[in-house]
């Protein structure tokens, strides 16, 4: 008996496993160029994450927390739940300090 095509019951004589099939498509890696502004001293890193990643996510690989960070797109604030699809620069200010 032949089943349809990803049933455990596969009587394929060569005894191949039946081959796996990708439920979507990658969704591929942005590049994000960070910029992080304290004191008037900016240190900028380029990072490649997966699309679709939140700017909150960014923030904490660039070693920020992202509670005491206000972030820029274009000089503009935007929100730490955003998602980022395309190319972006960000510029990420902390907005306090320890002491």
């Amino acid at each position: 008996m032949r089943m349809h095509r990803g049933s455990s019951k596969d009587d394929r004589p060569n005894g191949r496993p039946s081959e796996s099939l990708p439920l979507s498509a990658p969704r591929g890696l942005v590049r994000v160029t960070v910029e992080v502004d304290r004191a008037g001293a900016v240190v900028r890193r380029t990072l490649r994450v997966p699309a679709g990643s939140r700017i909150r996510d960014v923030v904490r690989l660039v070693g920020q927390s992202p509670e005491g960070c206000a972030v820029l797109i274009d000089g503009t604030p935007v929100p730490h739940d955003l998602t980022l699809d395309r190319a972006t620069r960000l510029v990420v200010v902390p907005t306090f300090s320890g002491g």
